[in-house]
């Protein structure tokens, strides 16, 4: 209603004489832009709060192990970890983009995370025609995603011909060729089966992230060939490089497929998700829309994949192509929230910290090696049923065990959040994070 009232006043104005109509356009795009930037900033303030929490984790992490010994261990993720939560975050999106904005299931995702981890491991071993073992990574990674987006096309214009059910398993059936294919071709190398590797003599130091052509602004990533910065008080080693590194490639790859779900193509996927045939009727050719965003889920799942092998040196067909790293991710955006898109990252987060809180070894910290620790021996040797020990009876239902209680975990979210954590969070706040939580802000500073 201002807006319009002042609108009002502006034409009368320029009607009688008194500004001009230069001035009143100038004021206008002022004002425009000037609402803009902080519509924005406001709609972001829950992605900003997110990136400074993300990004200050490291060095939180080091402090509360300095001061909380293992205890802060055992509940907090390692870097290490966190690192592989960002690459594999970033496919667990790329799924749920194409699953969670049009309903239809890619069982066969891995096929494009794949993709990307073998292409640059090629690439960078020389095997690859036309590109030198010395192209950038961030030029082969690029070109992983495209190679990735280009299988999707092929294997969309044949499995999007289907739906439900039968979509879901031709494209668990494309996917499984390729993981046949790859475990069985001599020419990745001497035993395809056990995976390729990056050649040390060509490459002997971590592939490079940044700007191409420009060394200041690139920077080593790997937890054992990666570069270490000491600037200011900052002492950031290989590991914690990779982790800002690997996380800034994620994050740019987030807020373009965040761009593209709230563009009128991503409003068309929704519509088909909710009912594809009204779609159809109103004039979207739907066969293309799902096309579109399949080759635009499998770039991303092929950028995925080369963060993988970038920071591993090496792929192998069961850690990039089996059906089972398309349920990791199916997994992950369950339990972060189908439709919500960084909510498969929180899910594979929860995943992984589970998992580490429950591992066998406890390395880095997990609860097993902290009972060990902190018991004292007189619990440890207590007599239960059957004349176990308590300390006997934390080996054998902890021991190993943390895939059982992650299933537990699963069914639960299945039955009582089935919208995942953000979905909840979601359902609480009354919309999403974004827009309800500068409006949240506001009520406390009242």
């Amino acid at each position: 209603m201002f807006l319009w009232f002042a609108r009002r006043v502006s034409r009368v104005k320029r009607r009688w004489g008194v500004i001009s109509t230069e001035t009143v356009d100038r004021e206008t795009a002022v004002d425009t832009d000037e609402s803009w930037v902080r519509e924005y900033a406001r709609d972001h303030v829950a992605h900003l709060l997110v990136v400074a929490a993300f990004g200050v984790y490291p060095l939180l992490y080091s402090l509360l192990v300095a001061l909380g010994g293992g205890v802060a261990g055992a509940f907090l993720p390692r870097p290490e970890t966190m690192t592989a939560v960002f690459y594999f975050g970033l496919f667990a999106m790329s799924f749920d983009f194409i699953s969670g904005y049009t309903g239809y299931l890619s069982f066969g995702h891995a096929a494009f995370y794949g993709t990307g981890g073998y292409f640059v491991v090629l690439v960078a071993n020389g095997k690859v025609p036309l590109l030198p073992a010395d192209t950038p990574f961030m030029v082969s990674m690029v070109l992983a995603g495209v190679l990735a987006a280009l299988l999707a096309v092929v294997i969309g214009s044949v499995s999007f011909r289907l739906s439900g059910v039968y979509f879901a398993m031709i494209t668990l059936g494309f996917a499984q060729v390729m993981y046949v294919f790859m475990r069985d071709w001599g020419f990745l190398s001497s035993n395809p089966r056990d995976g390729v590797a990056v050649s040390n003599d060509l490459h002997p130091a971590g592939f490079e992230i940044g700007i191409p052509g420009v060394d200041a602004l690139n920077l080593a990533i790997g937890p054992l060939r990666g570069d270490e910065i000491e600037w200011l008080f900052l002492d950031l080693g290989a590991t914690e490089v990779s982790y800002y590194m690997v996380g800034l490639v994620v994050l740019v790859c987030y807020f373009a497929m965040q761009r593209m779900v709230h563009s009128p193509f991503g409003r068309v996927l929704v519509a088909i998700r909710e009912n594809e045939e009204r779609a159809r009727a109103v004039g979207y050719n739907t066969f293309r829309y799902k096309l579109g965003a399949f080759a635009a889920s499998a770039f991303f799942a092929g950028v995925a994949g080369a963060l993988f092998a970038g920071v591993r040196r090496s792929v192998s067909p069961d850690n990039s192509l089996y059906f089972l790293v398309s349920g990791d991710a199916l997994l992950a955006s369950i339990i972060g929230g189908f439709g919500t898109l960084a909510g498969p990252l929180y899910g594979w987060l929860f995943d992984r910290s589970v998992v580490e809180f429950l591992s066998k070894t406890g390395a880095g910290g997990g609860l097993l090696p902290l009972l060990r620790e902190y018991l004292p021996g007189s619990v440890v040797e207590a007599q239960l049923v059957g004349g176990m020990t308590f300390g006997e009876g934390i080996e054998v239902f902890l021991n190993g065990h943390a895939p059982l209680y992650l299933g537990a975990v699963f069914v639960a979210f299945v039955v009582y959040v089935p919208g995942g954590l953000l979905g909840w969070v979601r359902n609480r706040l009354g919309g999403t994070v974004a827009k309800q939580l500068p409006a949240y802000l506001a009520k406390l500073r009242r």
